[in-house]
């Protein structure tokens, strides 16, 4: 059943996180009864960060003809987005069908749904997925420049992944800030939202924020039109995601720790606003139990091309599952680790950024490569024999298009492991991706506690729930956030 978590149950929860400070000022505002008679920066549409959803969410709504400015906590933009690693899922006939992949906006839903056990809202996920071309294509008049060849990323499901040609979400931030700046959006760097401004206590319209500078001023800002929350999740706050899933405490994320802390999230709920889903948290593999200092490896992206085995050498998962399987199944191994096995092929098929950190890794002790399979094996300290027997199986179940064992896809069933040099590389699990958050309508517009619209207050991305369900497919976390931004921006610039 999905949790929709009331004000007081989110507030009485986060006692814990808000002593470890990383949520205090999110807890601490100025009297919500009282109008401010003075605002120190006025614009028409306020967006709370810079990750692609900020972005998109403000070019789009200057786009609109709207005034906008981005108050950002950081001292960059980015966010994020600046990390992952930039797959964005849609259907794309021009470049699908070339490689013989049938598609349709129907069976994307249809598998977005599924995978999310049916807890998503059927009308955000048909929004997301049909609106995803148009989307893609809005993003290339922009400057982006998108790879011909559609791939499957790791826990996407099927072939509809489409890469950038530059490194991670580089080149998405790239594009967005320099159109942004073109049309004249203005930044506040290194300010941070503390409360959302209304008409009355949980009422009325959302007419700014108030919200606090780096040198600790406290500044109002007023949205004449609008105040777009695009800030991102809570996977970098351990004490926030433990409340929803205790085995996540320890884990490492994927995230920029000074990102996705969650206090944009809740100082919604504290604005009236309705949050579902935020038990619902991804898991991605990441460093391994005390390298947490080291680089994350990325081997695993071209899911055709790996395998993933434990400390015995054995497979233990179907490596093209869903993500929460993979997820349980490497928290059930007794190491709570495993390793990401390619061939020389396999190496060379992974993003130019993948591969960097892999040979960063040699020298952290994250990723390790040799000439043989012998030779890897006893780098990561398993029994040869038991390593090659593996790969020998799996060769086995690709010349047969069946693997029985486990049940990975005949689609993911085309490429041996035969040559060197070979690379294993660390692959625990590390916090990724909060499916759970505000709660929005098909225009990007909050809903309150009792299912009605705040006027004036709209989400898009990570802060936002419903869309994913409680398992997001690999790709559609970059689909998100420019859907929705786009989406976003166009409906505060509107008055939507």
């Amino acid at each position: 059943m999905q949790n929709n978590h009331s004000r007081r149950s989110v507030l009485k929860g986060l006692a814990a996180a808000s002593a470890a400070g990383a949520l205090a000022p999110a807890m601490a505002a100025v009297d919500p009864c009282k109008i401010p008679a003075k605002w120190d920066v006025t614009t028409e549409v306020l967006v709370i960060g810079s990750g692609g959803a900020g972005l998109a969410s403000a070019v789009s709504a200057a786009q609109g003809g709207a005034k906008v400015t981005v108050m950002e906590k950081l001292g960059f933009v980015g966010g994020n987005t600046m990390l992952c690693s930039g797959y964005y899922n849609c259907v794309d006939p021009n470049r699908q069908k070339p490689q013989g992949i049938k598609d349709s906006v129907e069976l994307h839903v249809q598998q977005t749904l599924a995978a999310g056990d049916y807890r998503a809202d059927p009308k955000l996920v048909e929004t997301l997925c049909s609106k995803g071309l148009e989307t893609l294509q809005w993003l290339e008049g922009l400057g982006m420049k998108i790879q011909p060849k559609v791939t499957q990323v790791y826990g996407a499901l099927y072939p509809r992944s489409h890469l950038a040609t530059e490194s991670k979400g580089a080149g998405y931030v790239k594009a967005l800030k320099t159109k942004a700046d073109e049309l004249g959006v203005k930044f506040l760097m290194s300010t941070k939202m503390k409360t959302i401004v209304r008409e009355k206590p949980q009422a009325g319209r959302v007419l700014g924020v108030e919200a606090v500078t780096s040198d600790g001023k406290t500044i109002l800002v007023r949205a004449t039109k609008g105040v777009i929350l695009a800030a991102g999740g809570y996977a970098a706050n351990p004490e926030l995601r433990s409340l929803y899933d205790p085995r996540l405490r320890t884990l490492t994320t994927t995230n920029n720790t000074a990102c996705s802390t969650g206090e944009v999230m809740l100082a919604a709920n504290a604005a009236g606003a309705m949050l579902i889903g935020t038990d619902y948290i991804q898991c991605n593999p990441g460093p391994a139990p005390g390298h947490q200092n080291g680089v994350r490896q990325s081997l695993h992206l071209e899911v055709e091309k790996y395998i993933y085995v434990d400390q015995r050498g054995q497979r233990f998962v179907a490596e093209d599952a869903r993500r929460d399987v993979v997820r349980d199944a490497v928290l059930a191994l007794p190491e709570k680790y495993g390793y990401v096995i390619v061939d020389a092929d396999g190496f060379k098929a992974n993003p130019p950024a993948a591969q960097r950190d892999a040979k960063r890794g040699l020298e952290t002790g994250d990723s390790f490569t040799a000439e043989t399979l012998a030779e890897l094996a006893k780098k990561i300290k398993i029994d040869p024999k038991a390593l090659q027997k593996t790969i020998d199986e799996f060769n086995a179940c690709v010349d047969k298009k069946s693997d029985p064992k486990f049940g990975r896809k005949p689609a993911m069933l085309t490429s041996k492991l035969l040559k060197g040099p070979w690379w294993a590389a660390y692959s625990a699990m590390a916090v990724h991706h909060t499916m759970g958050g505000v709660r929005i309508d098909t225009q990007a517009r909050v809903i309150d506690l009792a299912g009605k619209v705040i006027p004036g207050l709209y989400a898009a991305g990570e802060v936002t729930g419903g869309i994913h369900g409680s398992n997001r497919v690999g790709g559609n976390a970059v689909l998100d956030i420019h859907v929705f931004g786009r989406i976003a921006g166009k409906s505060a610039a509107t008055g939507a």
